[in-house]
């Protein structure tokens, strides 16, 4: 009896076990319309693989990272990124990488990585940071966590959720940054919501922000800089 209940409860924690592996994989670009028609298909979730056949060793590699990034723009920051679609050996492991230049009071704007964690390591200046929770119970306001990194200081950015890198400093910062996706993506808040191609109407924005239209209007014609 006790053996058969032994098997019984091993049959039970398999078959659990096999449940909770059991998902979809996690998409690698914001949306995938579905068709029938094979002819039609552009874009898989990741990309086409390679013959390995014909595989060299320069699809594992890239070069320029040593190089700082033009920071003279409105935010005064610069990301160079190296995802799977400028390394395509990246393609299925499912990490990413960037380094990030900062001048003096650069920002890198407040933005969410929508496919992916981020840890950021700054190599020279100093660095303010942050990231704010997703929304959190009634009368309570979403929480936000920072700190000031020096040289070999290590931060960590939990995926989704809204962060921002500020440069408090009269000299430049450099950092790099390392993502758990070979194609994180990006949202830059103000970007999407003040620049987005039609535009947002100014009647949602305007309730939105507790602001008049004017208000909108006004950031709507201002040029939102990619720093990206």
């Amino acid at each position: 009896m006790a053996f058969k209940s032994l098997i019984l409860a091993i049959a039970i924690m398999a078959v659990l076990s096999s449940m909770s592996h059991a998902s979809d994989p996690s998409p690698l670009q914001d949306f995938c319309v579905a068709v029938d028609d094979s002819k039609n298909a552009v874009f898989v979730n990741g990309k086409f693989c390679k013959d390995p056949k014909l595989v060299v060793a320069e699809d594992f590699f890239k070069s320029g990272l040593n190089m700082p990034g033009n920071t003279s723009n409105n935010v005064g920051s610069a990301v160079t990124p190296v995802n799977v679609n400028n390394l395509p050996g990246l393609n299925t492991l499912g990490i990413s990488l960037a380094r990030i230049d900062y001048a003096p009071y650069g920002l890198n704007p407040p933005h969410t990585h929508p496919r992916g964690t981020e840890f950021l390591v700054v190599l020279e200046g100093t660095l303010y940071v942050g990231f704010v929770l997703s929304n959190p119970g009634p009368n309570m306001k979403n929480k936000l966590f920072t700190k000031i990194l020096h040289p070999g200081d290590v931060f960590v950015f939990p995926i989704g959720l809204i962060h921002f890198q500020f440069n408090p400093g009269k000299t430049k910062t450099v950092a790099f940054a390392g993502l758990s996706s070979q194609n994180p993506g990006v949202i830059t808040i103000a970007n999407a919501l003040f620049g987005s191609d039609p535009p947002i109407s100014d009647d949602v924005l305007a309730k939105a922000f507790q602001i008049d239209k004017k208000g909108i209007d006004y950031l709507q014609s201002k040029f939102w800089w990619d720093n990206n």
